[in-house]
């Protein structure tokens, strides 16, 4: 029996670290490692010890015989990687790995003194950052976020019928209480602290803050009402503090999302499950009753390629396809389509949607009974149509133009970085600029994350991304390149809490986690979520929250 890496793989390489057979790739020293939508399980030199199952922070990993129904494809899909390559060299010894040279890319002395450092951001960056720190270094980590709670895009980005993926902030969560971890939430850099004020307190800061902005297709009409950046939906499904829980409104039969990435398809899929299904999550509970009283039948996901090359992942293609209740359909108004399904080779994701019903798809009238997805494939949006809301999207195949009628478009082709206040900015880019993590022109200022190297890979990434970027702190530190902070971490915390009252710590957010659980015990569901900050600062004081005037 082997072991089989599944769906919610965060791509952090945890299992790889534990494999004692060296049977999980790509390796992070492996080039591939980063481009592919996963990790994957090698059936020929897996040893059925499990070690991989019991690190994997997101339960990704089964036996192959006890894969869950819905799953069991992903047997094929690793040993489907593993086709066309030979088994690497194995060396003696009860490892049976084959080592490369000795490599100590940190060297820190051993008269190396604790080192002070804020890490500005508590998503997946900036915790991996922080992790590395804790259990690497004797250094003292300061966690600061503007939202009053931790997690950036584990809590919420993550769609809430992914649960598995969201048990990466667990692994995360226990460096809250460490006792060299000091924590200020709900303090915004730029507004309550100045990115002069961070740095004097600390030898370093961190900035992992991400690309929150939307990016635009650019084609006239966007701006209309019902024209909406699909992170704002997300934002508001999954309870964010800075989305009003009235701020959509699913009255139209019929959607276009946008866009051929995983996004795209979490937004999609969101708008025509089953609500009965969702109620067994954690999504916002304005949200499930919006959906709960959704006229939306029919989803609309526009590419402005061929299958062959969308950005979504094949996993999330595969749960498209087990959707209880919702058709999933191929628009055939393009031949290329077809013959690019029919054509493809049997590991790519066009190759998914063999046997997923294709027909040429009226989208001008209402649509039929049910619930679908369509994914219609070249198909660029070149005008937004409507007069006081969306009407309807034009739509070019590089030849000809058509029309869908719809009332809403959400727009999902991908996220932009914000200027950081204090801190360069590359317009072109949406990043800070930066060499090897360190802000340019600015000694003990460091960025990680999407902020770092733009909005790409997913949560994994930035375990690999954080190890440079705290490689390149501690050479600077080593090489004495850091200024020694001008004040106490007490006097820190009394500066933020001068600045806003407001301010939540590791017992606050303790008390947060306790008190969304036992609503959700209350509820039947795994947890209900505050969705403002008045209830989230509330709940962190063991209170309700005050009446606003």
């Amino acid at each position: 029996m082997t072991y089989a890496i599944t769906q919610t793989c965060c791509n952090d390489a945890t299992c790889v670290a534990v494999c004692p057979v060296n049977c999980i790739h790509p390796t992070p020293q492996e080039r591939a490692f980063g481009s592919t939508e996963m990790l994957y399980v090698d059936p020929r030199s897996c040893i059925d010890c499990g070690a991989c199952a019991d690190a994997c922070p997101v339960d990704a990993i089964f036996p192959v015989d006890g894969l869950p129904e819905g799953q069991r494809e992903y047997a094929a899909i690793n040993a489907a990687y593993y086709a066309d390559r030979e088994p690497g060299p194995a060396g003696p010894g009860p490892n049976f790995h084959h080592w490369d040279a000795p490599s100590f890319e940190r060297s820190l002395p051993s008269d190396f003194g604790p080192i002070r450092v804020a890490v500005v951001g508590t998503g997946p960056a900036g915790m991996y950052a922080a992790e590395d720190l804790l259990l690497h270094t004797n250094a003292e980590v300061t966690l600061v976020d503007r939202l009053p709670v931790t997690g950036g895009l584990v809590r919420y980005g993550v769609a809430p019928d992914h649960p598995s993926t969201r048990k990466v902030g667990d692994t995360f969560a226990r460096f809250h209480t460490h006792p060299r971890v000091r924590m200020h939430l709900g303090v915004e850099i730029g507004k309550d602290i100045t990115a002069a004020e961070l740095a004097a307190h600390h030898d370093a800061v961190i900035y992992a803050v991400g690309a929150c902005a939307d990016r635009r297709i650019g084609i006239p009409g966007e701006e209309l009402p019902g024209s909406i950046p699909a992170a704002s939906f997300v934002a508001w499904y999954n309870a964010h503090p800075e989305s009003a829980p009235d701020a959509f409104e699913l009255s139209s039969p019929r959607v276009v999302v946008a866009g051929n990435g995983n996004v795209a398809l979490d937004v999609a899929r969101i708008l025509v499950t089953d609500p009965a299904a969702l109620a067994g999550t954690d999504i916002a509970d304005h949200a499930l009753a919006a959906l709960r009283a959704s006229k939306v039948r029919e989803v609309v996901v526009l590419g402005r390629r061929g299958p062959e090359h969308a950005a979504y992942s094949t996993s999330e293609l595969l749960a498209l396809k087990r959707l209880p209740g919702v058709e999933l359909v191929v628009d055939d108004h393009d031949p290329r389509t077809g013959g690019a399904i029919d054509g493809a080779a049997g590991g790519g994701r066009a190759a998914v949607l063999r046997g997923v019903r294709r027909e040429r798809t009226d989208l001008t009238g209402e649509p039929g009974p049910g619930r679908r997805i369509v994914l219609r494939f070249h198909a660029a949006p070149v005008r937004v149509l409507g007069d006081r809301g969306v009407r309807a999207v034009r739509v070019s195949d590089g030849r000809d133009e058509s029309e869908i009628h719809a009332g809403t478009l959400l727009r999902a082709v991908g996220y932009r970085g914000l200027p950081v206040a204090g801190l360069p900015f590359d317009e072109a880019t949406g990043t800070v600029p930066h060499e090897r993590g360190r802000v340019t022109g600015m000694p003990g200022t460091y960025v990680v994350g999407w902020i770092k190297r733009g909005p790409s890979g997913g949560i994994g990434a930035n375990r690999a991304c954080a190890a440079e970027t705290v490689g390149t702190l501690l050479s600077d530190a080593v090489a004495g390149r850091l200024t020694a902070p001008r004040a106490s971490p007490r006097e820190f915390r009394r500066l933020a809490r001068s600045r806003n009252r407001q301010v939540i710590d590791a017992k606050g957010l303790a008390a947060i986690e306790r008190a969304e659980l036992a609503r959700g015990r209350a509820g039947g569901r795994p947890r209900v979520r505050f969705g403002t900050v008045p209830e989230l600062v509330a709940a962190a004081r063991g209170g309700r929250p005050r009446a606003s005037g």
